[in-house]
């Protein structure tokens, strides 16, 4: 008997959610799968926006914002929506060290890139700042950028970008959140973004402030394209 037998044998799979047995490690029940608002087609083929399941919208959709040019990013996807039920699960994740949830959202959140292209150099989780990773003790978007970048087979950068300290935005209006996070990131690697094609991780977008930030920083270094994708998205109405 090997070593993953015997700790499977300990420590039999469950969901991380609620304790259901599983078939593998990191999976979630089908009860508590269900419970996530999934976002599929109809979407917007560039920022992701779920539209209504009984739209009939033609094959490449696009949002109000990004029709007008005013997506965040060159693309983004999301796995979920942002509600109670993900909400439950991201904000223990990110607060309250519940790490064991990273494999079933960056397995989600692969899901999510199928239909994108994956003409990508570099997986960059979007970086926290030294006085709050040092108070976390972990970046969650490192937790699921390193699933994310193994999948895809491609190199995850870590020490490119800095970023400086800010307050929390968590409960700043979409004007608010822009005008904090000005000018937070910094690129202090400009070699390694020059000419990439850069995908940022993160786990939630909300007004999308944070990524139209770092792709500034990063486009005015060079880079050639840059995308993202979270776990779950704020959807308001357009």
């Amino acid at each position: 008997m090997n070593v993953k037998s015997i700790l499977e044998f300990l420590f039999p799979p469950a969901c991380p959610l609620c304790g259901t047995p599983v078939s593998n490690h990191g999976e979630l029940c089908p009860k508590c799968w269900a419970g996530f608002n999934w976002i599929s087609n109809p979407k917007c083929v560039r920022c992701g926006y779920p539209f209504p399941a009984n739209l009939d919208l033609g094959p490449n959709p696009m949002c109000p914002t990004c029709a007008s040019g005013n997506c965040e990013l060159d693309w983004i996807r999301s796995a979920c929506v942002y509600d109670d039920v993900s909400r439950s699960a991201m904000l223990p994740f990110k607060h309250a060290g519940r790490i064991l949830y990273a494999p079933f959202m960056a397995r989600a959140m692969i899901t999510a890139l199928n239909d994108v292209s994956h003409d990508i150099d570099i997986v960059m989780p979007v970086p926290l700042a030294r006085r709050r990773l040092f108070h976390r003790a972990y970046n969650q978007a490192t937790l699921l950028g390193r699933p994310i970048a193994k999948s895809l087979g491609i190199p995850m950068d870590l020490d490119s970008v800095r970023r400086k300290y800010r307050q929390n935005m968590g409960h700043m209006n979409a004007r608010a959140r822009s005008e904090n996070i000005r000018g937070v990131f910094s690129v202090v690697c400009p070699d390694n973004v020059r000419g990439k094609r850069i995908l940022l991780v993160d786990d939630v977008m909300t007004s999308g402030a944070t990524f139209i930030e770092l792709r500034r920083t990063l486009m005015a270094c060079g880079a050639v394209a840059v995308y993202g994708v979270t776990f779950c998205r704020v959807v308001r109405a357009i």
